[in-house]
Formats: structure tokens, C-alpha cells, sequence
């Protein structure tokens, strides 16, 4: 009877304790939500860690703790709180809506995914899902979503700008530019995605748009680098500005003299482009750099022809056919043969 009494009277203690710890655990919470509410983060997060020490079951505490430390920008303590509070309360909705933004805006798209699948009520859902699948290269699934985020949200540039990269990377090429354009539209700022738009449109062979996009991305601040240059310089070629093509592909030119490849292009799209004097300029400095280069001499050859000086044209396009007989096969077909 004795050890009985004893016993009955250590579990009222150990009770009591319990309740104790849980009512001062429930205090600091209530308290520091109050805190919270006030402003007042710093002294809020030091209440919820106290509520956290007393009660370490308690997911609101988490919670409540995870929310200051984003106020605060505290975003690896943030992210620990929120993964306490959804391992002790995983069907939560409240936690799997910040858990979900976090790993998304970790670019932990994987784990993004697969808990704004089991959101309820996450507005930005097929946003976070089509961008997540964007970067997981699983193109068909960002299309999918993507499209209901656009068409959720009119203003979501991110998501019109990555409908547009998914679009690209299923060679839809039309839609892209649809895209982009509805991007750099709402946030037209955005230089690089000006850029390439401007290179979508190149591909295209529009290049009046190429320019009209290369121009504004520039405007923007994009840096003039040589790809700039090169890019601009070509439009500008195959758009029939000359000068301008001419003046910004030796921007190039200045920095790389000796860039074969780079020449050979240039030589091409001013023939292309009918402008065999200033192509002939071009052929010939790749004949200066390698007096071996059959192919160009043949291409000065022609220039020459296209100029009206038949017979000096015809002259070296047979010197040029003397060092390589193959292209012979191109006065035959009336054809030039391929660059570099």
C-alpha cells in the first residue's frame, strides 16, 4: 500500500511538470506571436525558441518561428523550422506552402514539385511546377503548366519569358517570339531576354526585328560586347545597311585581325547580299592570310565576274581551280562553294 501511494504521488509530480512545461511552452508562443505582430521579430524569435525548448512537439512553434526569421531574411533557420514543423505536421497546408516557395526559390525544383503537389490552396502553383519542370528539362510538362500560369496571370513575366524558352527547346519558334515579347512588354527592362528575342528573331531572318530588339536591349544597358557587335553587324548586313554591318563587324575585326572564320562570314554575306565590292575586300584578306586558300580565291574570282570584270574574274577563279580542281563543280552549278 505504501509503494502504491509513493507511486501515485510521482505521477501526479511528473504530471504536473508536463503540464507546467506545456503552459509555459504555450506562454512564450502566445506571447511571441503577439511580439510578432507588433514588429517586433527579434524579440518574437526569441519567445518562439524558448516556447520550442519547452515543447519541442509543438509545430505552431515552428511555424511561428520560421515566419519571423523570413521577416528578418534569416532564410536557413527559416527553412529548418518550416522542415521541423512539416515533419511533425506534413498534411499542413501552411507549411507546405512556404516549404514549396523555399525549395523553389532554392532551385531545388525536384523537391518544389513535389510538395506544391499536395498544395490546396498555392495560387502560384502552375507557376512554381512549369518553371520547376523548365529547369528539370522536362519540356512537355513546362509547357503544360506554364500556359495556365500565363494565362492565370497576365503579368507574370517570368513565367511568359520561360514559356518562351520552353517553346524554343520544342523548336516552336513562332509561339517563342509571341512570348518573349509578351515578357519584355511587362518588364521591359529586361535587356537580356531583348537580346534574345533579337537573336530568335535573326534565326527567323527577320532582321529588321533582330535590329529593333538589339537596339533596345542596348538602350536597356546590355554590354557591347563583340558577340554584340557581331550579331548587330550581321543584321545590319543581311538588312541591307552596309555601312552601319560594315562598321560594326570591324568592331570585331579589331580586336580579333586574323579571325578566318569571322572574315569568311562577312565576305559571304556581302555577296549574298550582292555587294561584291565590298566582298571582294574581304575575300582578298583571307587570300592575304593563307595564299593557299583555293576557295577564296575562287570567291574573289566571282566577285570580280559580278562586277563586270569578266575576264580578270575568270582568270583567277582558274588559278583557284588549278590549286583545287573540285571547285570547278561551282562554275559548272553557277555556285559559290561553302565558307570556311
Amino acid at each position: 500500500m505504501k509503494n502504491l501511494s509513493i507511486t501515485l504521488v510521482f505521477c501526479l509530480a511528473v504530471g504536473s511538470v508536463f503540464a507546467q512545461t506545456a503552459e509555459s511552452s504555450q506562454h512564450y508562443l502566445t506571447l511571441g506571436m503577439a511580439l510578432k505582430d507588433s514588429g517586433l521579430f527579434a524579440v518574437a524569435a526569441k519567445n518562439f525558441d524558448r516556447a520550442i525548448a519547452l515543447d519541442p512537439n509543438n509545430p505552431k512553434a515552428y511555424i511561428e518561428n520560421g515566419l519571423v526569421d523570413e521577416q528578418m531574411s534569416r532564410m536557413n533557420p527559416a527553412l529548418l523550422n518550416f522542415s521541423k514543423a512539416h515533419e511533425l505536421d506534413p498534411t499542413n497546408q501552411d507549411v507546405i506552402k512556404e516549404l514549396s516557395q523555399m525549395f523553389f526559390n532554392n532551385r531545388e525544383f525536384q523537391k518544389a514539385i513535389d510538395l506544391v503537389q499536395q498544395c490546396k490552396d498555392c495560387t502560384d502553383g502552375n507557376r512554381i511546377l512549369g518553371i520547376s519542370y523548365y529547369n528539370l528539362e522536362d519540356y512537355g510538362k513546362a509547357q503544360t503548366f506554364l500556359e495556365k500560369a500565363v494565362a492565370a496571370n497576365n503579368k507574370d513575366a517570368e513565367s511568359a519569358y520561360t514559356l518562351g524558352r520552353t517553346y524554343l527547346e520544342l523548336e516552336n519558334e513562332k509561339s517563342a517570339i509571341a512570348q518573349f515579347t509578351n515578357a519584355v512588354t511587362i518588364s521591359p527592362d529586361r535587356n537580356t531576354w531583348m537580346y534574345e528575342l533579337a537573336l530568335i528573331y535573326y534565326n527567323q531572318e527577320d532582321y529588321k526585328n533582330a535590329l529593333k530588339y538589339f537596339s533596345l536591349a542596348a538602350d536597356k544597358g546590355y554590354v557591347k560586347s563583340s558577340d554584340y557587335y557581331e550579331n548587330i553587324g550581321f543584321a545590319q548586313l543581311y538588312s541591307g545597311d552596309i555601312n552601319n554591318g560594315i562598321k560594326s563587324v570591324d568592331e570585331v575585326l579589331d580586336k580579333k585581325p586574323n579571325n578566318k572564320e569571322l572574315i569568311n562570314n562577312i565576305a559571304y554575306a556581302l555577296y549574298e547580299t550582292k555587294h561584291y565590292e565590298n566582298a571582294l575586300t574581304y575575300f582578298s584578306k583571307l587570300v592575304e592570310l593563307n595564299p593557299k586558300d583555293a576557295s577564296s580565291l575562287f570567291m574573289a574570282g566571282m566577285a570580280f565576274q559580278k562586277m563586270g570584270q569578266k575576264e580578270k574574274g575568270q582568270n583567277i577563279c582558274d588559278k583557284a581551280i588549278e590549286m583545287d580542281p573540285s571547285l570547278a563543280r561551282n562554275r559548272q552549278k553557277k555556285d559559290f562553294p561553302a565558307g570556311l
